[in-house]
Order: structure tokens, then sequence, then C-alpha cells
């Protein structure tokens, strides 16, 4: 079959029909919309971000120097002047090195016009000038302060970043190839993918979708490990996994996810669930499955997070298996929470929690990463009204604020791919569980904000009371294992490696490769990536880093080892349900199946 019979053929009646459609859809979304807004006015502008006043006060010194301005004007004009001239050495059919090139992984420019068509390869080089010059220019203002520094920095590469060529229609050689191909009706499709999206958010905001929604399902083909809930109270349901080995481990092993996302990123499918793994390596799982919140969890404190989370959970887990003790893995948020209870048992003198393990986790926030652009008093004062007013955060908007951290590949990517390719989103277990959002509870996200991140007390003996306990990270003596990830976002690793060193016991420091996803969820099967080790710490992250040693394949082998030397001797395995508690229903349970209305 030649490719002109593989093209699809062009339907006039067919492009009609699609028209009316979207005509049809278009208004119903626009009159849902000014319904919805009758009576409000034109909305007014609030700076709550503080970019407005940051970009004024780097213009405000920009144009006060304004020799180095003109500097920076000549860098641009030699820049463009010898892209032109290149350009018209190739368009003669002369070789031509690049001006500038993509920055390595940067996956916009991978047709192959950007490179081999003279004229997509000068759209290409001009924006990344552009790009490059307004980026240096906006660094180079002195005597800004850093905050507004930071916050001029990230707009201006969310700025850039919206403006590739490659997100527009003219510009974009293979939209441009896909819309001849199709006589267009790519972007039929397209407008109809984008009305989809429109709708799903009741027309008050654009959801672009990530991954295939109906490809996957909780309980069907993720979080499928065999499992009961064993026990369950108004924050989370906790649920023990049936053994896959005749024997296990005596010590039985917890999991505290975040609570910012949904616990089955440590249970996606077969070949990629850490609990289907741990399972398989003799140990008792028990995962804390957390409720979605909602008005009525308003409430609920950090403190009611532990003592309903962790330290609940320690209690069923002994009246399940009639262990007092049993080694523990916290993720993201739930490590600052497992790091909390730690804090708070070392007081008690209690001893429940026999070795402690952190994935991609931050104790120490001094160093937070890209999300400190969106934490200061007034962001987080403005957060908390909102908050207030509904009783929680809506997941929706924590996910923009990640997303926006890495906006070429989980924003513009999918508006290339869904809008102007015209295509279905390609069914993604991680990109459909990053969708799957979770509330915060206003009280509990208020403290976590202010008291983590914004005076950073965590690490401070007594700088935070939980349950009326000042915790002290320096007393905790419990064996420790930090996993980070060289490529971390949301918890840059060498931040995660301060609070390594807070603790007063022996600490096992690990680094994967890749990022704070991708890098934690990578089983050994995969053979993907790499890790550092090296046994003792060092007085700074790079001193570790230069001594340490790399490793091919998955830290979780490395893991395995260490956590097995804590999991005392084996024993029959344990059926869940078999215990003091009764199986109250399969697993995963209910909890992690509310997903949040759309609007």
């Amino acid at each position: 079959m030649t490719e002109s019979q593989t093209k699809p053929a062009f339907d006039p009646a067919e492009l009609a029909t699609a028209y009316a459609e979207i005509a049809q859809r278009s208004s119903q979304i626009v009159s849902r919309y000014m319904a919805s807004h009758q009576g409000k006015g034109a909305p007014a502008f609030k700076d709550e971000l503080g970019v407005a006043q940051a970009f004024y006060d780097m213009a405000g010194k920009l144009f006060s120097d304004p020799t180095k301005l003109a500097e920076m004007h000549v860098k641009l004009w030699q820049d463009n002047t010898s892209l032109w001239h290149n350009t018209m050495l190739r368009f003669w059919g002369l070789d031509a090195k690049a001006v500038i090139a993509p920055a390595k992984g940067d996956r916009r420019f991978k047709h192959d016009d950007w490179e081999q068509n003279f004229l997509f390869d000068y759209i290409k080089q001009s924006y990344l000038i552009a790009s490059r010059n307004l980026h240096q220019m906006v660094g180079s203002v002195e005597g800004l302060d850093e905050a507004a520094a930071k916050k001029v920095d990230f707009y201006t590469r969310q700025y850039i970043d919206a403006l590739s060529p490659s997100n527009f229609l003219a510009t974009n050689p293979e939209v441009l190839r896909e819309t001849l191909s199709t006589h267009g009706q790519n972007l039929v499709k397209g407008l109809n993918n984008l009305l989809d999206d429109m709708e799903s958010g009741n027309g008050q905001q654009l959801r672009v979708k990530m991954s295939d929604p109906s490809a996957f399902a909780v309980g069907r083909n993720l979080a499928t490990t065999p499992g009961k809930v064993v026990y369950q109270n108004e924050l989370m349901q906790l649920i023990q996994y049936a053994p896959s080995t005749p024997e296990v481990w005596r010590r039985p092993l917890l999991i505290i996810p975040p609570w910012i996302n949904k616990f089955y990123i440590l249970d996606m499918r077969e070949n990629n669930s850490f609990v289907r793994w741990a399972v398989a390596q003799g140990h008792t799982v028990f995962m804390v499955s957390w409720v979605n919140p909602d008005t009525e969890h308003a409430r609920c404190t950090f403190d009611d997070y532990m003592k309903s989370g962790p330290l609940a959970a320690l209690d069923a887990i002994e009246r399940a298996t009639g262990e007092k003790s049993v080694n523990a893995i916290g993720f993201c948020l739930g490590g600052t929470l497992l790091a909390s209870t730690l804090g708070y048992l070392a007081a008690k003198k209690d001893k429940r929690i026999a070795s402690a393990t952190f994935l991609a986790t931050m104790i120490d926030f001094a160093e937070p990463g890209e999300l400190e652009v969106f934490i200061d008093e007034q962001q987080v004062a403005n957060l908390e009204k909102k908050m207030e007013e509904r009783g929680y955060l809506e997941g929706g908007e924590m996910a923009r604020t990640f997303n926006m951290l890495r906006a070429n590949d989980l924003i513009w990517s999918f508006v290339v791919n869904n809008y102007l390719l015209g295509k279905s989103p390609f069914p993604f277990d991680l990109l459909y569980w990053n969708s799957d959002s979770t509330r915060m509870p206003a009280a509990m996200h208020s403290f976590y904000l202010r008291n983590m991140y914004l005076r950073n007390v965590l690490r401070e003996p007594g700088g935070i009371t939980l349950d009326g306990v000042a915790i002290d990270l320096t007393r905790v003596k419990t064996p420790a294992y930090f996993i980070s990830t060289i490529e971390d976002h949301i918890a840059p690793w060498k931040s995660t490696y301060a609070g390594a060193k807070l603790f007063a016991g022996e600490t096992r420091f690990v680094l994967g490769g890749s990022g704070h996803i991708a890098g934690i969820i990578n089983p050994p099967a995969a053979n993907k990536y790499c890790y550092w080790t090296r046994e003792k710490l060092a007085d700074t992250p790079q001193d570790w880093f230069d001594g340490a040693a790399q490793q091919p394949g998955s830290w979780w082998t490395d893991w395995a080892q260490w956590a097995q030397s804590r999991a005392l001797e084996k024993i029959p395995a344990r059926a869940p349900g078999t215990g003091e508690l009764p199986a109250i229903e399969d697993a995963p349970g209910s909890y992690v199946k509310v997903k949040l209305a759309a609007g």
C-alpha cells in the first residue's frame, strides 16, 4: 500500500458535521461560563503570586543601567546576524554550523524538519537565541531581592516555553505536515479534544488530558496486588497484602505514602509495582491509603494525620500480626510525616519503628527547589483564604503547580499532541496517576506550608509540637535509609541529604537516577538508570557525591539487602484477615477510588 492510499480521504460532509458539532458544544460551554459569572462583572486583577511586583522591580533596576542594556541588545543583534549569515549559506546548499542548538533532552524539536529544513531551522534557532538572551538579561539584573529574582527567573522561563514555535500551527513542521496529509482533520479533532477538556472542567478551567482516562482503572489494571483492608478510620484505610511466598520475614513492613497523591504510585501495574515486588521479597506489607478529604476534614491537623496515620497503623499491625515493631517506609510528604513520627516516638521512648526508609523525602527545607517560587508569606496567606472558604485545597490547583515545574513535558507537549496534531493522549500509567488528584485539608496544609517551607523548623529541636510533644529529630536513633534522585525537581537531592544528617542513628544515603517518580518507581527488571552509593555520610552533599560509587540498575536491590538485615527471622506466611483484625474489603479499598468532581 502506498503512502497516498493510507492517507484519510477528504469528506466534506463529515467535515461539515464536525463543524456543526463544534459550534454547538462551543455555544454550550460559553453559555455555562456566562451563566456562572452573571452579575459578577469583570474579574479584578490581583497579583496574588507577587509576580507583577517582582517584574516591576526587575524592570526598574534593568532600565537604570542603560550601558548593560545596550550591551545585551548588541549581543542579541550579533547572534541574529550570525544566524542570518549561516541560514543564507544553507539556502545556497553550503554547510554552516548552527549558532545555537537545543539543550540535550529537549524533545520539542525532535522532528527532522527542525534540522533539515533551513526555514524551520532558522525559526528554531531564532527562538533559542531570543530565549537565551532574554533569560540572561533578566538573570543579570543586580540588586534584586532573592525571592523576587527567583520569581522573575521562573516566570520568564514559563513565558519562553509558552512562546516556543513548536506550540503553534504555522511554525511547527510536524503539525503542518499532518494538516496537509489529513486535509485539516487533525485540527478538527484537536478542537474537539479541546472542547472535551473544557467540558471536563465545566468551562471554568482547562484540564489538558495527559493520558487516556479510559485505559486504566484502580483495582482493574492499577493497584492490583492482592490484599485486604483490615483497618480504617476517618483519615485512612490500612491494607495488608497477601503473601506470595511460603515464608515471610517476621517484622512487618509499613508504607506511608504522601496524601498529596494516591498510594497506588507504589502499586501500579504488575511489572512496576514496588508493593508486589516487596511482597515477593518475603515482606508482610501494610499500606496506608489516605482519604480524599472534603469539607468535613477542614480542621484535620498534621497531628491528626500522625495519630490516625502511622500511630494508628502501628496499633493495628500489632493486632493483625502480634508484632510490636515494624520497618517503615515514607514517600515524599509521607516521609516527612514518618520523620515527625520518629521524633514523637523518640520523646516517648517508643521503639515500635525499628528502621525507617525515606523515599525522595525533605526534612530540612532550606533549599526546596523551584517550589519555593510558590511559597512565601503573601502566597500562603492568599491560599489560606481560599482554603478557609472551601475547607481544603483543590487537588487540581496543586497538580497545576507541579506541572509548571516541567511545563514543556507536562503541559505544552500535550497541547501540541492533543490540540494541534489531533491525537489522543497515550495510555501511560504514571501520567494517569498524576492526573488522579487529591485535596488537602485546610488546617493540615497551612501547618505544613508554614512550619516546613516558610519557617523550616522541623529540623530545629523543639521547632514543632505534635500532640503536645516537642519534636527533636536529633534524638532519633532509628537506623535510616534515604533514597533520593539526581533530577528530582520536587525534593532536590541536596536538600534531602541535609535531612539525612539530622538523625543520631546509623544512616545510609543512596542517590538514584532520573526524577521524583521515575527514579523511585524503577524495578530491577527494567534495568534502567543507575544509582550511587557510599558507606558513610560526608560533610556536604557534593563531598558525598565526589566519593560515591556508581552502581548499575535499580536501587531496589540495594534497599532489599539493607531491609532484610532488619526484618528478623523467617516465619510461615500470614494471610490478611486471619489475625485479630478481620478483613473489611478487598484491596485496594474504597478510599483510593474516590475521584474529584470536575469544576
